[in-house]
């Protein structure tokens, strides 16, 4: 069963959809058998809602479900309900990106494509610190616990269940200057080193790649259960976008594996990198 409470929250959804869907009844028809409201059902099933542990007796009654099931679910949801580790700094994570944490901490396999900034898996704190400050009205004390946040979930690549990471970066955010030149060969030499972890591969997309379908920055997560589909995200300034759908993850997959073939080998990536951090010195 998948670790963090984000991950149970989202595997407690699938299962409820599951049930439904075998049943071929709608929402509305469900809610009403249950005297629940048919939005009640698709908050359970989108993991919008809260869900009880009595809900999933009424749920496993009604669905005819084994014992095993109703009890396997109703640990699901007990477990829901725990704070994650990164949600005790309050405004320092916002709650569209707690959702984004919870589920990358379970995740197999990770894939990112990076076109403006570092990947934040490998930033220093000081080039967190300044991304912060020029991207939102947040007090100093709210900037120190985000960047505490970003620091700890680097921790995921040197465990010794670390995804399978794989990153690619476009030449212009390791050359766009961060804070002063100093901080900038500190970043990337940070790149570098996270480079050389076991699981992790480093691409640079260099600008002379030539032309590509615009994408702008994404994340592709992969989860070692066959019942948890991956998933595609992107934020934004004050919210993110999820998608689960077989044809979005077959489309960025696509994608993600056009950015890799016209990006330079992990060997050259590191040459490239080698080679602007001197321009740094």
């Amino acid at each position: 069963m998948a670790g963090s409470p984000t991950a149970r929250r989202r595997r407690l959804s699938i299962e409820l959809k599951k049930l439904r869907e075998r049943s071929a009844l709608t929402c509305a028809q469900v809610g009403e058998a249950l005297d629940w409201s048919g939005s009640k059902v698709n908050r359970m099933e989108t993991g919008s809602g809260r869900v009880q542990p009595s809900d999933i007796d009424a749920l496993c009654r009604f669905y005819d479900t084994s014992d095993e099931l109703r009890e396997f679910l109703k640990s699901l949801a007990r477990q829901a309900k725990v704070r994650g580790w990164w949600q005790v700094h309050g405004a320092g994570v916002p709650e569209w990106f707690n959702i984004y944490i919870g589920l990358e901490q379970d995740a197999s396999t990770f894939r990112q494509y990076q076109c403006e900034v570092v990947p934040g898996l490998m930033q220093t704190a000081v080039y967190a610190s300044e991304l912060h400050k020029a991207g939102a009205h947040m007090s100093v004390e709210d900037i120190a616990k985000a960047v505490r946040v970003r620091m700890e979930r680097q921790a995921m690549l040197r465990q010794p269940e670390a995804p399978d990471a794989w990153f690619i970066v476009n030449e212009g955010a390791l050359r766009h200057v961060i804070g002063d030149r100093a901080l900038m060969r500190e970043q990337l030499e940070r790149v570098l080193e996270t480079a050389a972890l076991p699981t992790v591969t480093v691409q640079v997309l260099p600008f002379d790649s030539g032309t590509r379908p615009t994408t702008g920055s994404f994340t592709m997560l992969g989860f070692p259960a066959p019942e948890d589909p991956d998933i595609v995200y992107r934020d934004g300034i004050t919210d993110a976008v999820y998608l689960e759908g077989e044809h979005h993850v077959r489309e960025y997959t696509r994608a993600f594996d056009g950015l890799r073939a016209a990006a330079l080998s992990p060997q050259r990536s590191a040459v490239l990198i080698e080679s602007i951090l001197k321009d740094y010195a």
